[in-house]
């Protein structure tokens, strides 16, 4: 019977060894597993925040309601004012840049002509914190929007868009651009451009 035979301290180190390569190559590869999920995630995360938003400016657009007591969609270069329907009566919505922040603003349901004019002129002193205030999206550098007349996109400020009478009497667009641009603080980054086609509810 031949003697049983154990392993060297050299074989055992040599185990040891390769053993510990191996637990290490699968422990970086499970850790950047787990942060390549945590990163998609976070991404995953602002995406579907950004889509939220855009889906409320575009719900917005699409209860444009036109009262002939204020203006039913107007774009300053900082905001962007429309009236539009809700079950209970007509709200006065802004959607606004501050800082780095869109804002959304939506008064509570009107029914009275007075009430919707004291939104609207309340709508151009809004500060921030104010009630129905919302910051709705971080991390935007800037923002456009665009009306779409004539078979082509015009700037709303240009005098060409802007009627010299009754602002009120302006003919709404046929549809509205928003652009706009992200900084990595919104978790993205670049342009993001919607397009929407305007149905009017008037009165």
């Amino acid at each position: 019977m031949r003697p049983f035979r154990g392993f060297t301290l050299i074989e055992v180190l040599v185990t040891v060894t390769i053993l510990a390569i191996v637990a290490g190559l699968a422990w970086r590869g499970v850790d950047g597993i787990v942060r390549t999920k945590e990163i998609a995630e976070t991404r995953l995360d602002h995406v579907l925040r950004l889509n939220t938003v855009l889906a409320q400016w575009e719900a917005d657009l699409a209860a444009l309601h036109e009262t002939q007591v204020v203006p039913a969609l107007s774009f300053d270069g900082g905001s962007t004012r429309l009236t539009r329907r809700s079950e209970q009566g007509v709200q006065m919505v802004v959607w606004t840049l501050r800082g780095s922040q869109w804002h959304r603003w939506a008064s509570p349901p009107l029914t009275r002509r007075a009430e919707l004019q004291d939104a609207w002129m309340r709508s151009l002193q809004l500060l921030g914190g104010d009630p129905g205030d919302l910051a709705a999206l971080p991390g935007v550098a800037q923002w456009q929007v665009y009306f779409w007349r004539n078979n082509a996109w015009t700037n709303p400020q240009s005098t060409g868009d802007q009627s010299a009478t009754d602002p009120r009497a302006q003919a709404l667009p046929q549809g509205v651009r928003l652009v706009l641009s992200l900084t990595p603080a919104s978790g993205l980054t670049g342009d993001v451009t919607r397009d929407l086609v305007l149905r009017l509810r008037a009165e």
